[in-house]
């Protein structure tokens, strides 16, 4: 058996309908921020163990973009809300 998304929209849905974008992104840092801190923000990504936000696409239903908060030891979706209510630049 699938395991199961339950999305916002649609409900409780199979996970072969999403798409996975990757995590979501710590905030931009600012426009006169020095390279390396630039540098950090495009080319680094963090490898938790344990709670983590991400991105994920609902492909195979309402196509709305998301964000499950995602345990990557067991694989346990704790959270998913819509993409849309998050402010811009933020990791809350």
């Amino acid at each position: 058996m699938s395991s199961l998304v339950k999305c916002p929209h649609c409900g409780l849905r199979p996970r072969e309908e999403f798409t996975i974008r990757g995590e979501v992104p710590s905030p931009r840092p600012a426009s006169d921020a020095p390279a390396n801190a630039w540098f950090d923000h495009v080319y680094l990504r963090d490898n938790p163990r344990g709670e983590h936000r991400e991105y994920w696409h609902h492909a195979g239903g309402c196509r709305r973009w998301l964000v499950l908060s995602r345990n990557t030891i067991t694989h346990d979706i704790s959270a998913v809300v819509d993409a849309s209510t998050l402010k811009a630049g933020t990791k809350s």
